[in-house]
């Protein structure tokens, strides 16, 4: 495995044609830890490996707020609160994607649609995640399927980042996400502007989100925090 693979791209175009999903984001938090290859590499679908940064990849807990939901163009549902704990990948064909180990959502429904339509670990749980007064706040308490687990985050936001680092880069330029699709692993490609990035710092971080998907950390903060007003995302469908 190479010290450091090639970086994700800074922007890329859509695929063709309408999106299967689309997503308004909102209020994102992207907290992130650096970790061994080989210790999360058995965690990742079949013919992925781990995306690699200066020898490391990463394992993150990213929470936002969902303002809607629209499928293949109907009228937006209701928004939700989410909070995803995601290690990054790459295929033998030199894809690069996001693969959720768990998605808490405090929505019913998505949960039950997420799982059952596009094969992702949603479960249902108690989530809120608020901006106000430069910060950011949040929380997390599991609900089902699986064993508890929780946490709670406050975030100070700073300043517009005008030029991503590598680091920041490597966490936020994902244009697909890696699921086991009836058997087999397939790749979604995903569609949005870059990210408007500000830096960040945690005033607090406490849970087990992480060690619940599987993932031993230290017991130490976040080595990259970030958080954005947030973009407007499409879904388009798997390909293998």
């Amino acid at each position: 495995m190479s010290a450091s693979d090639p970086l994700p791209p800074e922007a890329v175009a859509p695929p063709p044609g309408p999106p299967a999903l689309t997503q308004g984001w909102r209020d994102v938090v992207f907290l992130h830890w650096s970790v061994d290859p080989d210790l999360v590499a058995p965690l990742l679908p079949p013919g992925t490996r781990p995306d690699v940064l200066a020898g490391s990849t990463y394992v993150g807990v990213v929470a936002f707020g969902v303002a809607y939901t629209r499928v293949l163009g109907a009228v937006p549902t209701g928004g939700f609160d989410e909070a995803n704990v995601r290690l990054y990948a790459r295929d033998r064909n030199g894809r690069q994607g996001v693969v959720f180990l768990t998605m808490d959502a405090d929505s019913a429904h998505n949960v039950l649609a997420g799982r059952a339509l596009a094969r992702v670990p949603y479960i249902w749980s108690d989530v809120a995640v608020r901006t106000a007064g430069g910060q950011a706040v949040g929380g997390v308490r599991r609900r089902a399927p699986g064993p508890p687990a929780r946490a709670r985050w406050r975030v100070a936001v700073g300043a517009p980042i005008a030029r991503p680092s590598p680091l920041e880069r490597f966490v936020t330029a994902r244009w697909g996400l890696f699921t086991t699709w009836f058997g087999a692993t397939a790749w979604i490609p995903v569609a949005h502007p870059p990210w408007p990035l500000h830096s960040a710092w945690v005033l607090r971080y406490e849970g087990d989100l992480v060690a619940a998907a599987g993932v031993a950390l230290p017991d130490r903060p976040p080595e990259s925090a970030l958080w954005s007003p947030g973009v407007a995302t499409g879904f388009y469908l798997p390909r293998r």
